[in-house]
């Protein structure tokens, strides 16, 4: 018996097997769910997350551009005719502007800026939004991916912290608005993990290294340990929590100098 047996869920940001998405659809599958992906348009993109997705048994597979609201009602219809329930809902979606990753934060500019607040921060919403017009009895639990950055100056982080602090401001605004209707939204704060998306910001193995060397238990997270967690919260274990932002990090969000 799984934490998640008989449980349907929905993962956007399975960009290959080593995303953060992957290690907790991995974690989810094992606990018993039944789970959908979504991935970029274009071949080459659902032949990456196929790869990465294929010994978990996908129920389906579906293109979605989250800047498109189109094709995210078009995911929503395919998932609801495939799961019938969404029981839990996995947000792992971030992009920015290479550029505006490496240079300094002030010249960020206003479509950089607004690109990286609509993939980052409006998407959740846009999501949550379409789960609701599918499944509006609710009864759902929605994850989304944060970084300490969101609270920080980080350098380099840059936009994508902004874009962070922002979704950590969604999370909370649509747990406010959905928890009458037994709808969940959470966030993970996970420590510095090498990702496709990670690797876009400046000195990221700098990055790396300090978390390891400051963090409580002297190491980085890697995907299976955020995998848990996202267990954790797709399964009634957590049906008391919402609104909350969870630190996966290794300590490291508790340390000073």
């Amino acid at each position: 018996m799984g934490f998640l047996d008989g449980k349907n869920g929905l993962v956007f940001g399975v960009a290959n097997d080593r995303s953060i998405a992957t290690g907790i659809a991995q974690a989810c599958h094992a606990q018993g769910a039944r789970i959908g992906y979504t991935h970029l348009p274009g071949e080459k993109m659902e032949r990456r997350v196929r790869q990465a997705v294929e010994e978990l048994d996908p129920t389906f597979l579906v293109p979605c551009d989250v800047s498109d609201d189109q094709q995210i009602q078009a995911a929503f219809a395919a998932a609801k005719e495939q799961l019938g329930q969404i029981d839990f809902l996995v947000h792992s979606l971030a992009f920015a502007d290479r550029k505006d990753l490496t240079q300094p934060f002030y010249q960020t500019s206003r479509e950089g800026f607004r690109l990286a607040l609509d993939v980052s921060a409006y998407s959740l919403v846009a999501v949550t939004r379409e789960l609701m017009n599918v499944q509006p009895e609710g009864n759902c639990s929605v994850m989304t991916m944060s970084y300490l950055g969101a609270e920080r100056a980080v350098p380099k982080y840059n936009v994508m912290g902004v874009a962070k602090a922002a979704l950590e401001a969604v999370v909370r605004y649509l747990a406010l608005d959905l928890g009458s209707q037994n709808v969940r939204v959470n966030g993970i704060s996970a420590g510095p993990i090498k990702t496709l998306a990670a690797m876009a910001v400046g000195d990221f193995g700098q990055m790396l290294d300090f978390a390891a060397q400051k963090a409580p238990l002297q190491r980085n997270v890697d995907q299976d340990e955020v995998g848990k967690t996202g267990v954790y919260l797709a399964s009634d274990l957590s049906s008391g929590v919402t609104g909350e932002v969870i630190y996966v990090d290794a300590g490291y969000n508790i340390v000073g100098l």
